[in-house]
């Protein structure tokens, strides 16, 4: 893998594109993986020497940990994710907080708190990271909680383990809070996966484009992150051309 950043792509942004196509195609271009693959397809990845970097597991965007009557089904989903992406040697299973609904941030804290508390050492004996997606509610998630990386951060330092960590989505954390490099020196331990995708829009990281996506990867690579850095961006142009010049620009 050229680089310091291990880098991968969302599937989704490809879905036209056939799963041992995409993953071909990636592996030629430099990819060390692919995010958010569905359980049938982890070994063509595999044939192609990629990783399914991160996984689906428990909860959905708008109903997850937050809630306390979630939180039995939750566990059990979780625990049933982990042991599959062990099984698989899969570093990643992704989870949400829910969306508020009327609920306190306080409130949706503790109990985010309380349930990944519940399954921190299936993971911890798994050797399976879970990751809490950091999203934006003002334009793609409307009422999504985990809104802000401080929030996250104290449901992160609260569970207080090395195998419960933030998703941190730049694309999205963009949008509600900018500061993006700085917020991410101050965090990095608490972080396990970056998404990217051009702002505004969630398209091509290219010069429409507000952020500075280089600079942005050569600081995450020098504070020596393991991790994995997946583009999550919807493509406007060739998909695959597009995704190959991210890739490229994101090489530091």
């Amino acid at each position: 893998m050229p680089g310091r950043l291990k880098q991968s792509a969302a599937r989704w942004c490809y879905s036209k594109i056939a799963i041992d196509d995409l993953a071909r195609q990636g592996a030629e271009m430099g990819l060390a993986a692919l995010d958010l693959i569905d359980e049938k397809d982890w070994s063509t990845l595999k044939k192609y020497g990629l990783v399914a970097s991160m996984v689906y597991s428990a909860a959905t965007i708008p109903v997850g940990w937050n809630r306390k009557e979630n939180h039995d089904r939750l566990e059990k989903e979780m625990r049933d994710g982990i042991a599959k992406a062990a099984a698989a040697k899969l570093p990643n299973v992704i989870t949400f907080s829910g969306n508020r609904r009327g609920m306190s941030d306080e409130e949706g804290k503790a109990n985010c708190i309380e349930g990944l508390n519940r399954v921190k050492k299936y993971a911890e004996d798994a050797g399976v990271t879970i990751n809490l997606e950091l999203l934006n509610s003002k334009v793609d998630h409307k009422d999504y909680m985990c809104d802000h990386t401080a929030w996250g951060v104290d449901v992160v330092k609260a569970v207080g383990s090395p195998r419960v960590k933030l998703l941190y989505d730049i694309y999205h954390m963009q949008i509600m809070e900018g500061d993006v490099i700085r917020t991410i020196r101050e965090n990095i331990q608490y972080i396990g996966h970056f998404h990217t995708g051009g702002v505004p829009g969630r398209h091509e990281l290219d010069d429409t484009q507000e952020i500075n996506w280089r600079t942005v990867a050569q600081a995450i690579a020098d504070l020596k992150f393991e991790g994995y850095v997946a583009h999550e961006f919807v493509p406007v142009r060739d998909p695959l051309t597009s995704l190959k010049q991210a890739v490229t620009l994101c090489t530091v």
